[in-house]
């Protein structure tokens, strides 16, 4: 199975928004958020050597306050000052309470539990939770804005030409969004997205270095049955946001996202796909930025159709034991593949957070095999050959 285009930390899955600090290793390391957000590129790391490396990173705890606030952001920062970081932090924000109204709108009768926190080292964060709706068994939309430091290390890592510099502490800057939907119908597919801003300032010891900045995300779609008018429907919005910016946008993160989501021990992919993009700044920043919003503000058009279309779609017991087993799947993926979830159980973030884009239950049954030609095995068979569905 070939590697996404780069190695970098990331997470897809999870919805834990709590930054850790730093920690070193003689090879190349990662620092990031758990489990969202990625700082460096990682390589020539074997899996058991970064689990290895978690287990000396220490966390930051946050606190939970009674009200959010109008702003995460530093005073110093400007709270509004037109500045990317003030853009980004308002796009999740409106996204955050788009997404929320829209499906509490479907739902019908769930509404979303909100917790705020900050934490010491600056900035916070907003969690919701909807669970056991009429429609919705559980669905998560987190937004965090934070700052932190980047240790040497991570900041040579990051960098190709520092060899003769000896750089102190790197002061980062991240936001973003991130939500996992899980419909109670088997028709109805689950739903993951994650949108991300990066920057690193200059180190204090290294005057003049330039601010380094990044772009991540995606959007992909995880059904239990194909309906492919509702795929296709899905990957037209998904690729119509990418051709507004440039057509070798859904190509690209189409692929990158089939090759993420890929469970090895299984010769699977976790869903059907969408796009998925991290590290990116080979853009116009502000090209970037709008398109970062543009993908966020198409999660509603490109899911909500589906779910009204399928919420009310009669099912016998057979339809939801394959949903079961589909889900136990997506666990699978998190718990053994997503980077940023295995980082944040093994940093001790607030599992609460870490584990809220599973779902409220999933099955397990020794050697199942779908019957081959029947809608199950058809699920099956996309999700281990990926297709082009537009």
């Amino acid at each position: 199975m070939p590697p996404p285009p780069t190695a970098a930390l990331s997470s897809s899955s999870s919805l834990c928004l709590f930054p850790f600090s730093s920690y070193s290793s003689p090879k190349k390391t990662q620092l990031g958020f758990c489990p969202s957000f990625p700082f460096t590129r990682l390589t020539n790391v074997t899996p058991t050597r970064r689990l290895m490396t978690c287990s000396a990173v220490s966390i930051e705890k946050e606190t939970l306050i009674s009200h959010r606030p109008h702003s995460f952001l530093r005073e110093t920062d400007g709270l509004d000052d037109g500045s990317v970081r003030s853009r980004f932090q308002r796009m999740i924000m409106e996204v955050q309470d788009s997404v929320c109204g829209a499906l509490e709108a479907v739902d019908g009768a769930g509404k979303f539990k909100e917790d705020a926190w900050t934490r010491p080292g600056g900035g916070g964060g907003i969690s919701r939770v909807l669970q056991d709706g009429d429609v919705f068994e559980k669905a998560g939309v987190n937004i965090s804005v934070v700052y932190g430091v980047m240790p040497p290390e991570a900041y040579r890592a990051a960098k190709a030409n520092v060899t003769d510099q000896k750089p102190g502490p790197v002061p980062f800057f991240a936001a973003g969004i991130s939500s996992v939907l899980h419909p109670k119908n088997p028709f109805a597919p689950t739903l993951h997205f994650n949108y991300r801003y990066f920057e690193t300032d200059a180190p204090k010891d290294a005057p003049g270095a330039p601010r380094q900045w990044w772009f991540g995300g995606g959007t992909d779609l995880t059904p239990s049955y194909i309906f492919e008018e509702d795929v296709k429907h899905f990957h037209s919005i998904q690729k119509k946001a990418c051709d507004n910016f440039d057509p070798s946008f859904y190509p690209r993160f189409k692929k990158w996202c089939d090759d993420y989501f890929y469970i090895k021990h299984r010769d699977e992919r976790r869903g059907l796909g969408g796009i998925f993009f991290d590290d990116l700044n080979d853009n116009d920043q502000e090209m970037l930025l709008s398109f970062a919003t543009e993908c966020a503000n198409s999660v509603v058009p490109a899911y909500v159709p589906i779910v009204e279309k399928r919420k009310n779609t009669p099912f016998t017991e057979s339809h939801k034991a394959w949903q079961q087993l589909r889900r136990g799947r997506y666990i699978e993926f998190n718990l053994v593949y997503d980077r940023g979830t295995t980082f944040g159980l093994k940093t001790g973030g607030r599992i609460e957070s870490i584990l809220v884009s599973l779902p409220l239950t999933a099955r397990w049954e020794y050697d199942h095999k779908p019957e081959e030609g029947s809608e199950e095995w058809k699920l099956l068979d996309a999700c281990m050959n990926p297709k082009e569905w537009i």
